[in-house]
């Protein structure tokens, strides 16, 4: 059996139309009917935000964020919590820049393997490696939509079975 473990769906801003896709996908991974409670986002005039916590196997954030690969207009992060012998992750998508994973270790802090801050350190624009490495240009982009979100209620879902 797979260790379980819980983290968040945030939908930062969607269009109208992809909303009952997103759940359709999203309740597909997690063994649930998914209704989520959209409101609208602010930060991008006519889109819509959403956000659910959600509990299940290890690698349920990859799945999620695979089902929803590809998706023009759509911004989301998804972050699992490390489980039992398995880092957690976190993955932001953004129509520009795509997609972006990082592991995540229990207090939330990205975790950079060794090889990569060595490649980092070679590279004559190491700070911009560096930013690269840690996702910065996804947390620059996503802020504001995050910012909008303040407040909003949230959804715990459990997997079933």
């Amino acid at each position: 059996m797979a260790s379980l473990t819980r983290g968040v769906f945030f939908v930062h801003s969607a269009p109208r139309a992809l909303c009952p896709h997103i759940e359709w996908a999203a309740g597909g991974v997690l063994g649930v009917r998914l209704s989520l409670d959209w409101t609208p986002q602010p930060a991008d005039p006519g889109t819509y935000r959403a956000e659910a916590s959600w509990q299940g196997g290890a690698g349920t954030g990859a799945r999620l964020t695979s089902a929803l690969r590809g998706w023009a207009h759509l911004r989301y992060e998804v972050t699992e919590e490390p489980s039992h012998g398995v880092d957690g992750g976190r993955w932001c998508h953004t129509p520009e820049l795509g997609i972006f994973h990082a592991p995540i270790d229990v207090h939330g802090n990205t975790m950079l393997p060794e090889d990569r801050i060595r490649a980092a350190m070679e590279s004559p624009d190491m700070l911009h490696e560096l930013d690269l490495a840690l996702g910065r240009a996804w947390d620059d982009e996503l802020e504001p939509f995050r910012y909008a979100g303040a407040g909003a209620p949230v959804r715990w879902l459990h997997r079933v079975g």
